[in-house]
């Protein structure tokens, strides 16, 4: 199995950057990779539970990702399951992904860890995608 671990750090403080992964409202200026907009989802990291989001970028591809939220531990790390739907909408192989904040200089590190991710072609393109994102999150907070 694939794994893929990104960081990038911010010049917010820890507790500021944990909101902006757990709250439904800031996790909606910034998820999904650049080009894509969410115009369906249940995205909620704060509390236990299923979630989903539909991603449809320029063109008007949808592509849908759900999963459980396993925890939520603030101000450090909120864990989720994420499996992608198909077009006929049945989910396919579940990996895992924990999404920890930390003190890091003068703000705070995000650190993406995505695991199970089948194989290195899949885990590079997670990558790619995870990359955007949070090059989407940068542009709000720097």
């Amino acid at each position: 199995m694939a794994d893929l671990k990104l960081e990038r750090e911010f010049p917010i403080d820890p507790k500021d950057l944990f909101a902006w992964i757990s709250n439904a409202e800031k996790l909606l200026l910034w998820w999904g990779p650049e080009g894509v907009h969410v115009p369906e989802h249940n995205l909620d990291f704060s509390r236990l539970g299923p979630w989903y989001s539909v991603m449809r970028n320029a063109e008007g591809q949808r592509f849908k990702v759900s999963g459980q939220v396993t925890h939520v531990d603030p101000p450090k790390s909120v864990g989720f399951t994420w499996g992608w739907h198909d077009d006929q909408d049945r989910r396919g192989a579940e990996s895992h992904v924990t999404l920890f904040v930390e003190a890091a200089g003068q703000g705070a590190r995000l650190i993406i860890d995505h695991r199970e991710l089948g194989d290195d072609d899949n885990a590079a393109n997670h990558e790619k995608g995870w990359t955007s994102t949070l090059n989407k999150l940068a542009a709000q907070l720097n």
